[in-house]
Formats: C-alpha cells, sequence, structure tokens
C-alpha cells in the first residue's frame, strides 16, 4: 500500500507539479540496492544477466500498455503523439525499435536470444509486478494512467548513470549492446515533457491530482517490487526496505 494523501482542495500547477516530482524522486527505483551494486560495479555476471532477463519482460508490457493508453483516449493528437512510444519500442519495421535494442543487449551480456525472448526464465514476482503494471493502466482514468508514466521523469539520469557503470565495471560487455540506454535518455525525456504536460492540464480537481500522485506512487512501487525480486535470487545480501 502507498501513503498518497487525499487532497483536500486542488493544487495549482506549480505546486501539484512539485507534489509529482517530489513523490516520483523520493521513490524512484534509482535508490534500490540492487541499483546501487550494479552501479557500483558489485554484481557478478550471473546477476548482471538475470536483471536483463527479468527486466525484459517489462520491456514486453511497455508498448502494451501504451496502446492501452491509446485507446482511452478520444483525442487524435494524443493518440498521434502516444503512438510515438509504441513505434520507439516495436519500431516502424521488423528489426528496430527498443525491443530488439534490449534483444542485443542480452546477446552482449551471454543470454541465448531464444532464451531471453520467451521470457521461460522470468521471475514469478517480476512477472506479477509487470502485469500489476499493465493492469493498472487497463483500469485506471486516462489521466492517472498517463501519470504512471511519469517515472520517465527520473529515466534519463539514472540511463546516463548506468551507461556510465556499464562503460566503467563491466568491460567484458560488448558496448554495442549498450544502445538501448543510449537511445533512451533522448526518448524519456521526451516522453516525461509530453506526459507531464497532460498530467498538468488535465487533473484539475482534488480527486484527479490524488489519483495521479496515486498512480505514481504506485509505478514506483512496481518498478522496486521488480528489482526486490532480481536482488533477492541474485544477490546474497538483502535489501534494505523499499522506497522511502
Amino acid at each position: 500500500m502507498n501513503d498518497a494523501v487525499e487532497l483536500a482542495s486542488a493544487l495549482g500547477h506549480a505546486a501539484f507539479l512539485e507534489r509529482l516530482r517530489s513523490e516520483g524522486s523520493r521513490r524512484y527505483h534509482d535508490r534500490h540496492p540492487f541499483h546501487r551494486l550494479m552501479h557500483e560495479g558489485r554484481l557478478d555476471r550471473p546477476a548482471l544477466q538475470a536483471w536483463v532477463q527479468n527486466r525484459y519482460y517489462y520491456q514486453t508490457r511497455i508498448p502494451i500498455k501504451d496502446a492501452l493508453i491509446v485507446a482511452k483516449s478520444e483525442d487524435p493528437a494524443f493518440r498521434r503523439m502516444w503512438l510515438r512510444r509504441i513505434v520507439d519500442h516495436d519500431g516502424e519495421d521488423a528489426g528496430g525499435g527498443g525491443l530488439v535494442l534490449w534483444e542485443r543487449l542480452g546477446a552482449a551480456v551471454g543470454l541465448d536470444r531464444d532464451a531471453l525472448v520467451s521470457c521461460r526464465a522470468v521471475l514469478p514476482g517480476v512477472r506479477f509486478a509487470c502485469d500489476a503494471y499493465v493492469e493498472l493502466v487497463r483500469t485506471r482514468p486516462l489521466v492517472e494512467a498517463v501519470a504512471s508514466s511519469l517515472t520517465e521523469c527520473f529515466a534519463p539520469g539514472l540511463m546516463s548513470e548506468r551507461l556510465a557503470a556499464w562503460e566503467t565495471h563491466y568491460p567484458w560487455v560488448d558496448r554495442a549492446g549498450l544502445e538501448y540506454f543510449r537511445s533512451r535518455i533522448p526518448q524519456a525525456s521526451r516522453d516525461a515533457e509530453q506526459a507531464l504536460a497532460f498530467v498538468l492540464a488535465h487533473a484539475r480537481t482534488p480527486a484527479e491530482q490524488s489519483g495521479c500522485v496515486a498512480a505514481l506512487i504506485r509505478k514506483t512501487e512496481i518498478l522496486w517490487h521488480l528489482l526486490d525480486c532480481v536482488h533477492a535470487a541474485c544477490v546474497r545480501e538483502a535489501p534494505a526496505g523499499g522506497p522511502a
């Protein structure tokens, strides 16, 4: 359960923006012990492979949740804007897009492609968390579904840190396989700006704003739980609590 508080009155844009940024920032999974180990170069090959394998299942859910968001909107301009995200992950044509780049990351860490894309090795808890994200988007109003994506506000910094850490600490990983991280830095910045503008414009009542904050918090919990599962399976020390 999250500790989002129902707002008594609607916040102005600046206050609402600060609330979203504050809740997202303090709960984002960049603080998770598994990410700290990764960025300090303290993961062994099997742990890094396990993260790539399990995170791939999350990547496969992204275009599905984005298609659900598109289907919720009556606005052609919004649909055109949001469809770009699906293309980013699935590609304009076969052989392109973020999912293919993640498959190349899998090859770079030594995973068999067929085993990766089959998702047979995905941990049950990871599958549960990722499917919960799709369910969150499916069941919530459009503005809350969009708000759940606002973790992307914090992604560019994490991607930059991750890229530098992998290049520094994991020389055995083929550098060509890191293109997903490079590509997501500008994409996440663009996506976050668009989603934030939509939420600020359309969450006007206390209930709508509270729902958006709750959706963002729930998304951070899902990302955190994914890492909890991988950490528990691959690292001896237990993860130190959840997001603050």
